[in-house]
């Protein structure tokens, strides 16, 4: 579908347009179709990850020379509307592309070569875990030890919330190699699944939406990380590389979010045109149409905003305190919005044979993963 509002993002161009037909093509034909099925599995297939390694789509933003499609986070930001257009929310392609970046712009040169092009074929799928039952969005409660030991790192504790989690085989894990140091003691850790005794995936989680992508417990029983493994080469980094990449998860969310609202726009106006009550269209009565005047109009300036972000990423300038409001904002309007476009599909828009249900369904947990909005608040208000 196209977008709803009446121009064409700033930051598009001919390339880019050639790019979006051939994304539209895949989403349509490998992902749109399957999501039933992957809702009841809980989770996608893995042949999918190749299929899209194939296409370019993993890393598309990542440099040539590490195995990536060598593009913009303009081309990522396509990738991700067209998943949002086609109804997807089962590939994890988002946390797979967040972790990459943790590699190429936090990692040794080592790492870089020997994680990057694997991701990006789809050879390896990633997940990060930060999450565990008793810390979320303050990272300085985890538990998770990693012990230095002469042949690596013997890692222990639990994760939870953790996307990709059931066909992970890279973990990028937030864990304590000084516990004693406090936010300084944090480590990011590279943890391959495969052969690693340590290691265990638990259930998949019933969650209220998504369902078709796979969250999980994950559990470390003295799981083995090598020593060459800790991200950047350097211990007690952790944090620091947290904040410095956090923005490009936020501003994923926010570009994921804007599409969600332009294409429940466009689905409830397509439905309040055909469908009739007391003799005429949906669409011509005023409540409806001026219900629908307000969503255009925040998706119009929701646009326009995200729009500069993309600008801002692309030119390296995008900070913490933008990518906050972007996914806060954008979020809450998200879930304002469907939940109007609800209403204007009446009963309908209770069945999940409805697209906008699991829209509704799909969308609340926008605004609390990637950071909970309260605490995207906390930094926007420690910047005034």
């Amino acid at each position: 579908m196209d977008t709803i509002v009446d121009s064409p993002s700033s930051w598009m161009n001919e390339e880019l347009r050639s790019f979006r037909d051939a994304v539209r093509r895949f989403v349509a034909g490998e992902i749109t179709s399957h999501q039933d099925r992957w809702r009841a599995q809980q989770h996608v297939d893995r042949d999918l990850w190749r299929k899209a390694g194939a296409m370019g789509l993993l890393l598309a933003d990542i440099p040539e020379e590490y195995g990536g499609a060598g593009g913009s986070f303009a081309h990522m930001a396509v990738v991700f509307e067209e998943l949002s257009y086609g109804g997807d929310t089962a590939f994890g392609i988002h946390v797979h592309a967040i972790v990459a970046h943790y590699l190429l712009n936090q990692g040794t040169e080592e790492q870089k070569r020997k994680y990057l092009p694997r991701l990006a074929s789809g050879e390896m799928i990633a997940a990060i875990a930060m999450s565990e039952p008793g810390a979320g969005s303050d990272l300085k409660g985890i538990r998770t030890t990693a012990v230095r030991t002469p042949d690596g790192y013997r890692v222990s504790g639990s994760k939870t919330f953790i996307s990709n989690g059931y066909l992970a085989d890279l973990v990028l894990v937030v864990a304590k190699t000084d516990p004693a140091a406090g936010a300084r003691g944090v480590s990011l850790l590279l943890l391959e699944t495969r052969d690693n005794p340590g290691f265990r995936v638990g259930r998949i989680l019933e969650k209220v939406g998504q369902k078709g992508q796979d969250t999980c417990e994950l559990f470390f029983d003295e799981a083995h990380v090598p020593l060459d493994n800790v991200l950047g080469g350097e211990e007690g980094r952790g944090f620091a590389h947290l904040m410095t990449e956090l923005p490009y998860e936020r501003t994923i969310l926010g570009v994921c979010g804007v599409a969600a609202i332009e294409r429940a726009l466009a689905l409830t106006i397509a439905h309040t045109r055909e469908r009739k009550a007391f003799g005429q269209a949906l669409i011509e009565m005023q409540n409806t149409r001026f219900v629908l005047a307000e969503i255009k109009t925040e998706a119009t300036v929701a646009r326009i905003f995200m729009d500069r972000c993309v600008e801002d990423m692309m030119a390296g300038r995008m900070d913490t305190v933008r990518a906050s409001m972007a996914k806060y904002w954008i979020s809450d309007l998200q879930c304002k919005v469907v939940d109007q476009c609800v209403q204007l599909f009446g009963g309908y828009g209770y069945m999940l044979e409805y697209p906008i249900a699991q829209m509704y369904v799909d969308a609340r947990v926008q605004r609390i993963y990637g950071g909970a909005n309260e605490i995207m608040k906390e930094i926007i208000a420690r910047s005034l």
